[in-house]
């Protein structure tokens, strides 16, 4: 991490490495994101996400557009075949350059 005097106070430089394909990257964070990102015991696997900003490969994803999810369950475990009400799900669908890709509910 570097202070970075152009922007304000509690800014820093963070960088780093993907540990599966080692493309570096860098950008600006704030303290406060990174101390929760490096003091977390969950893992955090493949993406970092700081502030709102998801990272995969060192670099922030981009949009790729949004889909719709239709989730169903049945309405019992007896067998009755009579499925429950269907919810659907509105994702924001986020991609990496490497062509990994996540969705958001919106």
């Amino acid at each position: 991490m570097t202070d970075l005097p152009q922007y304000p106070a509690g800014v820093v430089l963070v960088s780093y490495t993907c540990s599966q394909c080692r493309r570096f990257g860098e950008h600006p964070a704030r303290t406060a994101d990174v101390s929760m990102v490096l003091a977390s015991t969950e893992p955090t696997g493949d993406v970092l996400i700081f502030d709102s900003h998801y990272m995969h490969c060192g670099q922030p994803m981009g949009t790729a557009g949004s889909e719709l999810r239709r989730l169903s369950a049945p309405l019992s475990t007896e067998g009755t075949g009579e499925d429950g009400p269907d919810i659907y799900l509105s994702t924001r669908v986020l991609r990496c350059v490497c062509g990994f890709q996540l969705e958001l509910p919106e």
